[in-house]
């Protein structure tokens, strides 16, 4: 139930005039534009509230005099009144009635604001940018194990396909995805990348026999749908990985596209044909069974490579440095995974 501010309506002839009075007198001053005080406002709500300098001066644990002065201060600096006082009680203005909505759900905000910020004083924060799906399948399913380790430490995941500027941004740590002659500087390598062709094994199981490339002409292929659209995305297409072997083309029973890695992984999880794709971000999935390569001795290299990169300012935290080891660490598990023991 909202708290009610009463204004004598008997009073507005009277604080009408006052205003129009002290609105000609003040026509042609120059107004103040110094900035006001939440100790004002607070001192304002509360007289508001209980319509009694006492009782307002009680609950704000000052003295009567000390929140009389406060809004004789406000209105001064606002330039007219906002209260009439009486001998045991004051009232409203209009004008008082005004800035009175204007302030109890800004003031309201801000006690909210501080309350989260002290229910999370002692808690340390770290914001990481990476694209969708390296966080769905590389990030996101390692995470726990950090957490459980330091739960006193909250992680933001932000994806987004465009770099962020770590410097101009609040992103302490960004895992990016780019050519060696991309790389931000001062990034560390994670881990290199290949391409392999990969399917779910009951899909393998259930299906004409796969034992060469010519045989994938019974089966749906899947690949990156925008890999056509440009020279420097060949390598993630069957037509790149066929070039590369020296095979002859493909006629598959259909052709399946993705926009995204995580949607081509997850289309080949359950069944629905092999994908070309990415060996850091299966990793798991082949180790764990999950998926199968078909053709493990034609896999393809890829220009790109997968970085860490952390913000200049938060290199001094502790707990960055914590993720990032831990990340580094991570990393050098994923390259074992994939047979990479540099």
């Amino acid at each position: 139930m909202k708290t009610r501010y009463p204004i004598d309506t008997n009073m507005a002839s009277i604080i009408e005039l006052r205003m129009q009075h002290l609105q000609a007198k003040t026509s042609g001053a120059t107004m103040r534009s110094r900035p006001l005080s939440l100790v004002q406002f607070r001192a304002l709500e509360a007289v508001a509230r209980h319509l009694n300098f006492r009782a307002a001066a009680q609950e704000l644990a000052l003295t009567q005099s000390a929140v009389s002065r406060q809004i004789q201060s406000l209105e001064e600096e606002i330039g007219v009144p906002l209260f009439v006082r009486h001998t045991r009680v004051v009232e409203l203005t209009s004008a008082g009635a005004l800035l009175l909505r204007a302030v109890v759900p800004s003031l309201e905000r801000v006690d909210s604001a501080v309350r989260q910020i002290r229910a999370h004083a002692g808690r340390q924060r770290i914001v990481v940018t990476t694209w969708a799906s390296f966080a769905s399948m590389w990030l996101i399913p390692r995470l726990e194990l950090f957490q459980a380790d330091h739960p006193d430490i909250d992680i933001h995941v932000h994806t987004t396909d465009v770099a962020i500027d770590l410097e101009s941004s609040d992103a302490d740590i960004a895992l990016r995805y780019t050519r060696d002659s991309g790389v931000p500087h001062g990034s560390i390598k994670m881990f290199g990348e290949k391409i392999t062709a990969a399917a779910s094994p009951w899909l393998l199981k259930e299906s004409a026999p796969l034992h060469k490339p010519e045989d994938m002409k019974n089966f749906t292929l899947i690949e990156a749908g925008d890999a056509h659209t440009s020279q420097n995305l060949e390598w993630l297409t069957w037509h790149g990985w066929v070039q590369s072997h020296d095979l002859k083309k493909l006629e598959p029973k259909r052709w399946m596209y993705f926009d995204f890695a995580h949607q081509m992984a997850q289309a080949a999880l359950t069944g629905q044909g092999v994908a070309l794709l990415r060996m850091p971000l299966i990793a798991e999935s082949l180790a764990q069974g999950e998926l199968v390569e078909v053709f493990p001795d034609f896999r393809v290299d890829s220009p790109m490579s997968y970085w860490l990169a952390i913000a200049e300012r938060s290199k001094v935290r502790p707990e960055i440095n914590a993720l990032s080891s831990w990340l580094l660490a991570q990393a050098r598990l994923t390259r074992l995974t994939m047979g990479d023991k540099s």
